[in-house]
């Protein structure tokens, strides 16, 4: 039985989006327009479980570079118009069309002189005939089974708003790298805005030691550094490095092993990396390294700047 239910509420509700994008037209693209040139804000407006849609409304917008706020229609009467300027763009959601909290803005909205696009069932309705633009909405009955509670309606009114969205989106060449400067803390922002001198380690959290320093004081920076290899410069410039790998292997060959110093068990040639490099671009070249390993020297301008650690890449967040 709830596996009928999903299959038909979810049936319908797809149906009324189809029709719905047979049905609107030139209407759809004059909104569009409207909200491209505007210098304002898109403000959707609602109240009840339209009003829920619009909030939605606002929130894509606004995330996707339109400027946007949610306006309740009721605290609308009581002074929140004061938010609407003339520049502004009004969605307005009622599907009935006869909202009384909602009819009675029209007059302020034109006397503010902004545009009020209405998303309405009925294309005769109050809200209709007073709105500067209409995008109908209707459906034939909603997924309610007493065909009462607004199901299909509320759908398809974010359904098209979404579009909206799009559209303007698209029509403002609003790319990935846009939308992240409004996601900072999602996984997408941090892809596309984090670099490898967000992440890497400097000052005392990186090993930094000379050519002639001993084993045992290259084995003392690596440990107080928390890290697992030391950098090993002259005048700030790469010559080398030591991995505790590289100390393992020393120390079991035996013979002279603490009388050693850096440059006798370095690596040279080592796989660097620049410190401006996006965070989620390191990833890959850690995973396409032929040799795996944990860290790599960050250089700048011939010098080392930072050390860069897989376990701090994947802690960030990007993945």
């Amino acid at each position: 039985m709830s596996l009928e239910v999903l299959r038909r509420v979810l049936g319908e509700e797809a149906e009324a989006i189809r029709r719905l994008a047979d049905r609107l037209g030139s209407e759809f693209v004059q909104a569009v327009d409207w909200i491209t040139v505007s210098m304002g804000r898109v403000v959707p407006c609602g109240v009840g479980k339209s009003g829920h849609v619009g909030r939605k409304a606002a929130a894509t917008f606004a995330s996707t570079g339109t400027p946007s706020l949610f306006l309740h229609a009721a605290e609308a009467l009581h002074g929140d118009l004061g938010m609407v300027t003339a520049a502004d763009v009004v969605l307005v959601y009622t599907y009935s069309g006869e909202t009384d909290e909602i009819v009675r803005l029209f007059p302020s909205f034109q006397a503010i002189g902004a545009r009020t696009i209405a998303l309405t069932g009925r294309i005769e309705s109050s809200a209709a005939r007073l709105a500067d633009l209409v995008l109908d909405v209707a459906v034939e009955r909603e997924a309610c089974p007493n065909n009462l509670a607004p199901t299909t309606s509320t759908t398809v009114m974010m359904a098209i708003s979404d579009a909206l969205a799009v559209a303007v989106m698209e029509r403002r060449g609003f790319k990935s790298e846009d939308f992240a400067k409004f996601h900072p803390s999602g996984a997408l922002g941090r892809r596309l805005l984090l670099t490898v001198r967000d992440v890497m380690r400097t000052g005392t959290d990186m090993a930094l030691v000379s050519p002639n320093a001993p084993v045992l004081e290259v084995m003392r920076a690596i440990t107080n550094a928390g890290a697992g290899a030391a950098c090993v410069v002259e005048e700030g410039r790469l010559v080398g490095f030591v991995s505790d790998g590289d100390l393992r292997r020393h120390m079991l060959a035996g013979e002279g092993s603490l009388a050693a110093v850096a440059s006798d068990l370095m690596v040279t040639g080592v796989t660097t990396i620049a410190p401006d490099l996006l965070a989620a671009e390191a990833v890959e070249v850690f995973q396409n390294l032929p040799k795996k390993i944990g860290e790599m020297p960050v250089v700048e301008d011939g010098r080392v700047v930072g050390m860069l650690m897989l376990k701090d890449l994947l802690r960030s967040g990007i993945l």
